[in-house]
């Protein structure tokens, strides 16, 4: 299993007004779902960071988001060493023990 990406979250209730000040460090919008956008840089796209109001099907807003190329494996680690939150999706929530990853 390897990481892909990491990616914090910013939750904010002013999400156009978090993605023009972002946008001033070169970041450009590369997703948005209403309730979620993710901008990259363009010249290092693996550099992202995503501006959240929050997501109503989630128990938690999360502060990051890590991509990995093996979501049952990563799922399979997490279950082991008692982390797991819920079923892999492509979208989890574990549960890491100082609170930052949840």
């Amino acid at each position: 299993m390897a990481v892909r990406c990491v990616v914090p979250n910013i939750q904010s209730e002013a999400a156009q007004g978090s993605r023009e000040f972002y946008g001033l460090l070169g970041f450009e919008e590369v997703m948005n779902h209403g309730w979620i956008m993710t901008l990259a840089s363009p010249s290092s796209p693996a550099a992202q960071i995503s501006i959240m109001t929050s997501d109503k099907t989630a128990p938690v807003t999360p502060d990051m988001s890590v991509e990995v190329d093996d979501v049952d494996a990563a799922y399979a680690v997490m279950r082991e060493k008692g982390c797991a939150g819920q079923a892999p999706t492509g979208l989890g929530f574990p549960r890491d023990f100082s609170g930052t990853f949840r």
